[in-house]
């Protein structure tokens, strides 16, 4: 049987009809293929392993999400803390920078939705209690975190977390904390900066001092306002000598590891105090909440000897909570596989997000850049080898909440494309993550086919029916719809695309743990092939044509017969060399027998 004929027939066809919503459903758009789909849905989207604390990582499909702008089912907790101060405020579902109203309770209403989408671990944004309003904006991203210990009030309860835990647990999903060790909000002010209610006096920034000039005796006095100076826990947070005062980062040279990240208080992380405070304030998250592993943000910002510490010690207790294939990876902003690398070998942390991918796969697919950009990626892959890393433990993505979404990089790098290939472009991208090496993830609205204006803020409209203006005037892919309608469409092209590409992860474990071989790159062609194989089975060969006209391939056949699971125009094997045709912007999938 073809598997995954879906995601054959929307290449074919092209053909994508929008279709008003009905009232009391989220349909809003549909496949016209002609043809029957054979193969797909939840029925068959088994998963190898439905026990989540048994089930590698690597098996695992991710789906990443902004709580704030997901899913609002609970509208009496939009403003925060109900008895006022510090988390409580910022919701204005008009601004792209204010709360929108999205939690706990709506990511757990919509797990049907993404358990359709063969989504088997969610990643959420960071989800403790926030400052709420600062200088430069408002915390609906949850970076800004000043409670380490309870779930930020917009979000929900703590009740609610574990609810959301529990149900996605009995649904076989993992969940995922993002969690912050480089920094709290922004509570510590100098005097030499700031009045004592914590405005600024001048200048709306702190200029970084240097190691040479703090050893000078030119430095910063650091102070916290009155009404302040106990909004932190645990209570060791709130003592200005635990963070480096040095005002804010460049982003250059030591101010990256020292200064304010956007004047967030940067903790001293060579302290020993301060590294034993984090692993014990993590510890008893996990002991608390039991989730499936940590995502670290801003990991480049932290010297590499208390990741060595830190990693380890976190894992281990996980372990011994009895959460046995506990998974951390770090965010790296580095598109060099060299400077990721160093992380996952002397930084001891299992995995990474694989920045190196994401430019590649949006080079290649989006930018119609040569294939022999994933072919010099893919080849520096031994770098991450180590006795508790490897390349297919890394993270792969396509876009966030930071630089922006895949449908985005599209209209920017083929804006005259017709909305047909915009559309392809984006399923070709998705199944060369999901086919490829590593663990795939999807930023949330990517599968309903959102667009965006930018990075940052552009890039985290709402799933529900927005009032943003600049978000709802934005195109999408394959969709008739805009951000102000409802997005949980299971009919939308790109969502069944993805359903479908799990499913074959799902059933092909060579598709998941297999070897990456490159099988097939050229000069003067944007056709491109790579194998999958696990040491003692057959190759997987998948070959993709990233150009925009059908073209034809040959390479050397490594069995006498293959199975077409996603099948190209033409495939023929001859001599024990085989020629294939693939479809302009498809993608062809083979099991050798």
């Amino acid at each position: 049987m073809i598997l995954g004929r879906a995601l054959l027939l929307i290449f074919l066809t092209g053909v994508v009809a929008g279709c008003g919503t009905a009232e009391n459903q989220d349909t809003q758009h549909t496949v016209n293929s002609g043809s029957k789909v054979v193969g797909t849905g939840t029925a068959n989207n088994k998963l190898p392993n439905d026990n989540y604390l048994l089930r590698d990582v690597r098996d695992d499909v991710f789906y990443f999400v902004m709580p704030d702008r997901f899913n609002n089912a609970d509208p009496s907790n939009d403003n925060g803390a109900l008895e006022g101060g510090i988390s409580a405020g910022g919701f204005d579902a008009t601004s792209n920078r204010g709360f929108h109203g999205g939690d706990m309770q709506g990511i757990e209403q919509k797990l049907d939705y993404l358990q359709g989408m063969g989504v088997t671990a969610i990643w959420m944004t960071p989800i403790l209690r926030n400052k709420a309003v600062q200088r430069d904006g408002v915390a609906h991203h949850g970076y800004w975190i000043v409670d380490f210990t309870e779930i930020d009030p917009h979000f929900g309860s703590n009740n609610d977390l574990k609810s959301l835990i529990a149900a996605a647990h009995k649904k076989g999903i993992k969940v995922f904390f993002d969690i912050i060790t480089n920094h709290t909000a922004d509570v510590v002010k100098y005097e030499e900066c700031h009045h004592a209610n914590g405005d600024f006096k001048k200048e709306k920034h702190c200029l970084y001092k240097s190691l040479q000039q703090l050893t000078e005796g030119d430095d910063y006095t650091p102070f916290v306002p009155l009404n302040e100076q106990t909004v932190k826990v645990p209570g060791w947070l709130n003592d200005p000598q635990f963070y480096h005062n040095q005002g804010d980062t460049t982003f250059k040279g030591e101010s990256s590891l020292n200064g304010d990240f956007n004047g967030l208080d940067d903790l001293d992380t060579e302290n020993p105090e301060v590294l034993q405070g984090m692993i014990e304030i993590y510890k008893n998250l996990i002991k608390e909440f039991k989730p499936d592993g940590f995502r670290i943000d801003t990991v480049r910002h932290v010297r590499l000897p208390f990741w060595q510490t830190f990693s380890p010690s976190i894992m281990a207790y996980a372990q011994e909570q009895g959460i046995p294939n506990f998974h951390i990876f770090g965010e790296v902003y580095d598109p060099d596989p060299a400077q990721l690398s160093r992380f996952t070998t002397e930084g001891k942390l299992p995995s990474v997000l694989d920045f190196s991918f994401q430019q590649a796969a949006a080079d290649v697919f989006y930018r119609k850049h040569h294939p022999q950009t994933i072919d010099a990626l893919f080849a520096q892959d031994d770098l991450y080898t180590d006795e508790d890393s490897q390349a297919d433990l890394l993270m792969t993505f396509l876009g966030n909440h930071d630089m922006g979404r895949t449908g985005y990089f599209i209209e920017q790098g083929v804006p005259n494309a017709s909305n047909e290939e915009k559309l392809k472009r984006s399923i070709l991208s998705h199944a060369f993550m999901y086919l490829s090496r590593g663990i795939p993830v999807v930023y949330y609205g990517d599968e309903q086919g959102f667009t965006g204006d930018g990075n940052d803020v552009n890039a985290r409209q709402d799933m529900f029916p927005s009032l943003v203006a600049s978000d709802n005037d934005n195109p999408l892919l394959g969709s008739n719809a805009s951000t102000a309608d409802n997005n949980f469409d299971p009919l939308h092209p790109i969502y069944q695309a993805l359903r479908d590409l799990a499913q074959l992860r799902h059933q092909h474990a060579a598709l998941r743990h297999g070897q990456y071989e490159s099988r097939y790159f050229s000069d003067d062609s944007m056709m491109f092939a790579f194998a999958r194989k696990l040491p003692q089975g057959k190759e997987y060969l998948a070959v993709f044509n990233a150009g925009t006209e059908a073209a034809s391939m040959k390479l050397s056949g490594r069995s006498e017969h293959y199975e077409g699971l996603v099948e190209a125009t033409r495939f023929n094997l001859n001599n024990d060399v085989i020629k294939v045709t693939v479809p302009a912007l498809s993608f062809a999938l083979y099991q050798a027998k």
